[in-house]
Protein backbone atom coordinates (compact mmCIF):
# COMPACT_ATOMS: atom_id res chain seq x y z
CA UNK A 1 0.00 0.00 0.00
CA UNK A 2 3.17 2.30 1.20
CA UNK A 3 4.65 1.69 -2.20
CA UNK A 4 1.35 2.60 -4.04
CA UNK A 5 1.22 5.69 -2.40
CA UNK A 6 4.34 6.63 -3.11
CA UNK A 7 4.52 5.69 -6.95
CA UNK A 8 1.03 7.81 -7.00
CA UNK A 9 2.82 10.70 -5.56
CA UNK A 10 6.12 10.85 -7.85
CA UNK A 11 3.32 10.33 -10.67
CA UNK A 12 1.71 13.59 -8.98
CA UNK A 13 4.52 15.50 -8.67
CA UNK A 14 5.65 14.48 -12.41
CA UNK A 15 2.80 15.95 -14.19
CA UNK A 16 2.67 19.07 -12.16
CA UNK A 17 6.52 19.49 -13.37
CA UNK A 18 5.20 18.99 -16.99
CA UNK A 19 2.63 21.58 -16.18
CA UNK A 20 4.78 24.38 -15.12
CA UNK A 21 6.93 23.85 -17.68
CA UNK A 22 4.75 24.15 -20.48
CA UNK A 23 5.50 27.20 -22.61
CA UNK A 24 3.22 30.55 -22.36
CA UNK A 25 1.87 30.50 -26.21
CA UNK A 26 1.32 34.06 -27.24
CA UNK A 27 -0.29 34.58 -30.88
CA UNK A 28 0.35 38.19 -32.11
CA UNK A 29 -2.65 38.30 -33.95
CA UNK A 30 -3.15 41.37 -36.75
CA UNK A 31 -2.30 42.78 -40.09
CA UNK A 32 0.52 43.29 -42.31
CA UNK A 33 2.72 44.96 -39.28
CA UNK A 34 2.38 42.16 -37.39
CA UNK A 35 2.87 40.45 -40.86
CA UNK A 36 6.17 41.72 -40.71
CA UNK A 37 7.04 41.47 -37.21
CA UNK A 38 7.98 37.94 -37.89
CA UNK A 39 10.99 39.33 -40.78
CA UNK A 40 14.52 39.75 -39.76
CA UNK A 41 14.16 42.60 -37.42
CA UNK A 42 10.37 42.52 -36.86
CA UNK A 43 9.05 42.94 -33.61
CA UNK A 44 8.17 39.36 -32.84
CA UNK A 45 11.65 38.14 -34.04
CA UNK A 46 13.13 40.97 -31.96
CA UNK A 47 10.88 39.04 -29.06
CA UNK A 48 11.77 35.94 -29.87
CA UNK A 49 15.43 36.89 -29.60
CA UNK A 50 15.34 38.16 -26.58
CA UNK A 51 13.90 35.85 -24.86
CA UNK A 52 16.51 33.29 -26.20
CA UNK A 53 19.04 35.82 -25.00
CA UNK A 54 17.22 35.94 -21.04
CA UNK A 55 16.92 32.25 -21.06
CA UNK A 56 13.57 31.69 -21.17
CA UNK A 57 13.01 29.81 -24.62
CA UNK A 58 11.00 27.47 -22.72
CA UNK A 59 8.76 29.97 -20.78
CA UNK A 60 7.69 31.26 -24.24
CA UNK A 61 6.62 30.57 -27.24
CA UNK A 62 5.85 33.12 -29.32
CA UNK A 63 3.61 33.37 -32.73
CA UNK A 64 2.94 35.74 -35.53
CA UNK A 65 -0.69 35.54 -37.21
CA UNK A 66 -0.65 38.59 -39.28
CA UNK A 67 -1.90 39.09 -42.94
CA UNK A 68 -1.53 42.40 -44.87
CA UNK A 69 -4.87 44.61 -45.23
CA UNK A 70 -6.25 42.98 -42.23
CA UNK A 71 -8.95 44.92 -40.80
CA UNK A 72 -11.23 43.54 -37.93
CA UNK A 73 -13.86 41.48 -39.80
CA UNK A 74 -10.98 39.84 -41.30
CA UNK A 75 -9.61 38.73 -37.70
CA UNK A 76 -13.04 37.51 -36.75
CA UNK A 77 -13.13 35.65 -39.96
CA UNK A 78 -10.06 33.48 -39.77
CA UNK A 79 -10.29 33.40 -35.84
CA UNK A 80 -10.99 29.73 -35.39
CA UNK A 81 -8.60 28.71 -38.00
CA UNK A 82 -5.49 30.73 -37.36
CA UNK A 83 -5.47 31.37 -33.27
CA UNK A 84 -8.01 28.99 -31.66
CA UNK A 85 -6.59 25.82 -33.49
CA UNK A 86 -3.22 26.43 -31.35
CA UNK A 87 -4.41 26.77 -28.32
CA UNK A 88 -2.65 29.96 -26.91
CA UNK A 89 -2.51 30.80 -23.54
CA UNK A 90 -2.35 34.77 -24.94
CA UNK A 91 -3.34 36.63 -27.32
CA UNK A 92 -2.20 39.81 -28.55
CA UNK A 93 -5.01 41.82 -30.73
CA UNK A 94 -3.17 44.24 -33.45
CA UNK A 95 -5.33 45.74 -35.61
CA UNK A 96 -7.14 48.97 -36.92
CA UNK A 97 -5.07 50.91 -38.70
CA UNK A 98 -6.70 49.14 -42.28
CA UNK A 99 -10.10 49.79 -40.47
CA UNK A 100 -9.52 53.96 -40.49
CA UNK A 101 -6.84 54.04 -43.27
CA UNK A 102 -8.61 52.19 -45.96
CA UNK A 103 -11.01 54.78 -45.66
CA UNK A 104 -9.36 57.58 -47.76
CA UNK A 105 -6.97 55.19 -49.80
CA UNK A 106 -9.90 52.50 -51.19
CA UNK A 107 -13.20 54.29 -49.85
CA UNK A 108 -13.77 51.47 -48.20
CA UNK A 109 -12.44 50.98 -43.98
CA UNK A 110 -14.83 49.81 -41.57
CA UNK A 111 -17.50 51.89 -39.55
CA UNK A 112 -16.69 52.95 -36.00
CA UNK A 113 -20.38 50.84 -35.17
CA UNK A 114 -19.43 47.69 -36.91
CA UNK A 115 -15.43 48.13 -36.07
CA UNK A 116 -16.55 47.83 -32.00
CA UNK A 117 -19.23 45.28 -32.31
CA UNK A 118 -16.65 42.49 -34.51
CA UNK A 119 -13.78 43.30 -32.26
CA UNK A 120 -16.08 42.61 -29.31
CA UNK A 121 -16.87 39.28 -31.25
CA UNK A 122 -13.39 38.86 -30.93
CA UNK A 123 -13.01 39.39 -27.46
CA UNK A 124 -15.68 37.10 -26.67
CA UNK A 125 -14.61 33.72 -28.62
CA UNK A 126 -10.87 34.32 -27.26
CA UNK A 127 -12.41 34.44 -23.70
CA UNK A 128 -14.81 31.85 -23.98
CA UNK A 129 -11.86 29.71 -24.28
CA UNK A 130 -10.07 31.26 -21.02
CA UNK A 131 -7.43 32.86 -23.18
CA UNK A 132 -5.72 35.74 -21.71
CA UNK A 133 -5.91 38.80 -24.55
CA UNK A 134 -4.31 42.14 -24.57
CA UNK A 135 -5.98 44.98 -27.32
CA UNK A 136 -3.30 47.21 -28.91
CA UNK A 137 -4.41 51.09 -30.36
CA UNK A 138 -2.91 51.45 -33.31
CA UNK A 139 -0.34 53.26 -33.45
CA UNK A 140 -0.20 55.77 -36.57
CA UNK A 141 -1.23 57.21 -39.79
CA UNK A 142 1.85 59.78 -39.93
CA UNK A 143 3.84 60.63 -37.34
CA UNK A 144 3.35 64.62 -37.35
CA UNK A 145 2.81 65.48 -33.44
CA UNK A 146 0.78 68.16 -34.03
CA UNK A 147 -2.83 66.45 -34.87
CA UNK A 148 -2.38 67.16 -39.10
CA UNK A 149 -2.10 63.51 -40.09
CA UNK A 150 -5.19 63.05 -42.27
CA UNK A 151 -6.05 60.18 -40.63
CA UNK A 152 -5.29 61.67 -36.73
CA UNK A 153 -9.51 62.07 -36.08
CA UNK A 154 -10.69 59.12 -36.96
CA UNK A 155 -7.64 57.20 -35.48
CA UNK A 156 -8.04 58.63 -32.16
CA UNK A 157 -11.36 58.07 -32.22
CA UNK A 158 -11.16 54.10 -32.91
CA UNK A 159 -8.55 54.18 -30.27
CA UNK A 160 -11.02 55.03 -28.01
CA UNK A 161 -13.34 52.07 -29.00
CA UNK A 162 -10.79 50.35 -27.98
CA UNK A 163 -9.65 51.28 -24.74
CA UNK A 164 -13.54 51.35 -23.74
CA UNK A 165 -13.16 47.61 -24.89
CA UNK A 166 -10.47 46.92 -22.78
CA UNK A 167 -11.95 48.03 -19.63
CA UNK A 168 -15.89 46.83 -20.47
CA UNK A 169 -14.33 43.30 -21.35
CA UNK A 170 -11.44 43.18 -18.44
CA UNK A 171 -8.33 42.75 -21.43
CA UNK A 172 -5.40 44.02 -20.76
CA UNK A 173 -4.58 47.57 -23.00
CA UNK A 174 -0.82 48.21 -24.95
CA UNK A 175 -1.60 51.71 -25.76
CA UNK A 176 0.77 51.97 -28.59
CA UNK A 177 -1.02 55.13 -30.28
CA UNK A 178 -0.41 57.20 -27.06
CA UNK A 179 3.08 55.56 -26.28
CA UNK A 180 3.82 56.55 -30.34
CA UNK A 181 2.81 60.22 -29.67
CA UNK A 182 4.74 60.55 -26.75
CA UNK A 183 7.85 59.26 -28.44
CA UNK A 184 7.12 61.67 -31.29
CA UNK A 185 7.00 64.42 -29.32
CA UNK A 186 10.45 63.97 -27.97
CA UNK A 187 12.17 62.61 -30.49
CA UNK A 188 10.35 64.44 -34.22
CA UNK A 189 11.11 68.36 -33.46
CA UNK A 190 10.99 68.50 -37.09
CA UNK A 191 7.31 67.28 -36.96
CA UNK A 192 8.13 64.71 -40.19
CA UNK A 193 5.19 62.65 -40.71
CA UNK A 194 7.19 59.44 -41.03
CA UNK A 195 10.82 58.59 -40.52
CA UNK A 196 10.85 57.88 -36.94
CA UNK A 197 9.08 55.69 -35.81
CA UNK A 198 8.10 54.24 -39.30
CA UNK A 199 8.82 53.71 -43.16
CA UNK A 200 5.80 54.94 -44.53
CA UNK A 201 3.55 56.70 -41.44
CA UNK A 202 2.20 53.21 -40.69
CA UNK A 203 4.97 50.30 -41.36
CA UNK A 204 7.24 50.14 -38.54
CA UNK A 205 11.18 50.80 -39.40
CA UNK A 206 14.09 49.80 -37.08
CA UNK A 207 13.43 51.58 -33.81
CA UNK A 208 9.72 51.17 -34.58
CA UNK A 209 10.11 47.56 -34.50
CA UNK A 210 12.26 47.80 -31.26
CA UNK A 211 9.68 50.30 -29.53
CA UNK A 212 6.71 48.11 -30.48
CA UNK A 213 8.81 45.21 -29.44
CA UNK A 214 9.51 46.56 -25.38
CA UNK A 215 5.86 47.26 -25.36
CA UNK A 216 4.61 44.32 -26.10
CA UNK A 217 6.89 42.71 -23.37
CA UNK A 218 5.91 44.96 -20.62
CA UNK A 219 2.56 43.41 -21.52
CA UNK A 220 3.24 39.65 -21.37
CA UNK A 221 6.18 38.67 -19.90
Amino acid sequence: MKNNHLFLLILIMAVSSFTLSKPKKVIFFGDSITQAGVKPGGYITLLQEKVKKDGLENNYELIGAGIGGNKIYDLYLRIDEDVLTQNPDEVVIFVGVNDVWHKASYGTGTDPDKFEKFYKAVITKLQAKNIKVQLCTPAAIGERTDFSNQQDGDLNYYSNIIRKLATETNCGLIDLRKSFLAYNLHNNPENKDRGILTTDRVHLNEKGNQFVAEQMWEAIK
